[in-house]
């Protein structure tokens, strides 16, 4: 269930009056009478969730999902457990894209000021002014906060952090001691699409990011909040300026990345990985512990623990260097090539 201090919950709503709030036709021969409380991915929902299957790769979820109603091709259909709604659609991301957001929308900032009535400050905060802080969000004793930082409704920030001038932090819960550069930016929906009939639609993104004890966050950094899990950065580990980091990412403790790294999304670290500058990492990618990523680094498969690669696609360091040795000996042997024939 998404985090009832970030997102509002409108049900439970008949799954008959969904379908009309959020354009959709119960295609199931049952009744639409179900009543549905949240909107889940299929393998944490229950009777009272809504899902979808968009693909093969998750049959096995459909099959076994507890969920009370699906959005899901005609082809595979059949695949739905008995007790489960079908209802049928040629975009079922998409569909339970809409409805996801009718059921979750975000909690907004309000109108009553700088600093909400309902929000709660320790002893010993301070802020900088054109500071906004939203309903119900928490801040430890001792946090320095700039000026025209936004701390959105719901967030927790621990005690004795410092948060520079020009962040935004929403649907985050930070810990203690954690420094966040100018301009960053933690809890933004993350990078998600669907194809839809009428052109491409935003997949609502109800996870959120939790940054643990230590952790440090460079100037014009951003990270995304989880698209259904959170997205987590480990104790004391150490981000650079300008790094990217994408929905549902986990990342152990002490790791340290360099400015410019690209994060997509689901990719999960160890502990003690360190990153050079410029790395980028493809989706669904484990990184172990120990591991050490040379700059510019193009991660396409998991890297066991306590391997050192580099080059794109990243490979074993000694084979990358290996690799860039013949390169520029053929390049040197073809130059003295071409200079001895034109001495000839």
């Amino acid at each position: 269930m998404p985090d009832r201090r970030f997102f509002q919950h409108t049900g439970p709503v008949s799954l008959a009056d969904l379908a009309e709030r959020a354009g959709f036709a119960v295609s199931d021969a049952r009744p639409g009478d179900l009543m549905i409380e949240t909107a889940s991915p299929l393998s944490k929902a229950g009777r009272e969730a809504i899902s979808y299957l968009s693909d093969r790769r998750y049959l096995e979820d459909l099959k076994q999902t507890g969920a009370g109603a699906v959005f899901v091709g005609e082809k595979l259909a059949e695949h739905a457990p008995a007790g489960a709604v079908v209802i049928l659609s040629a975009e079922p991301q998409a569909a339970w894209s809409r409805v996801a957001a009718v059921l979750h929308p975000v909690i907004g900032l309000s109108n009553t000021g700088f600093v909400h009535p309902d929000a709660r400050l320790e002893d010993d905060v301070y802020l900088a002014p054109g500071v906004v802080v939203g309903q119900g969000a928490r801040i430890g004793s001792g946090t320095r906060i700039g000026a025209n930082t936004v701390i959105g409704p719901g967030v927790s920030i621990g005690r004795q952090c410092v948060i520079a001038a020009n962040v935004t932090i929403e649907f985050a819960l930070v810990g203690d001691r954690v420094q966040l550069a100018a301009n960053a930016v933690i809890g933004s929906a993350g990078f998600g699409v669907a194809a839809g009939a009428g052109g491409l639609v935003d997949i609502p993104q109800l996870g959120r990011v939790i940054l643990q004890d230590g952790v440090s966050v460079g100037a014009g950094t951003t990270i995304d909040r989880g698209a259904w899990d959170d997205t987590v950065i480990g104790e004391n580990t150490k981000l650079d300026n300008q790094v990217q980091i994408g929905h549902n990412v986990v990342m152990g403790r002490n790791c340290v990345m360099a400015a410019h790294c690209g994060i997509s999304g689901s990719v999960t670290f160890g502990d003690n990985v360190q990153c050079g500058g410029a790395v980028g990492i493809k989706d669904h990618v484990r990184i172990g512990n120990n591991v050490q990523l040379a700059a510019r680094s193009g991660v396409m498969r998991d890297i066991e623990d306590g391997e050192i690669v580099g080059g794109s696609p990243a490979q074993p360091i000694k084979d990358w260097m290996r690799e860039i040795a013949w390169v520029r000996n053929q390049i040197a042997a073809e130059r003295d090539a071409k200079a001895r024939q034109k001495d000839r």
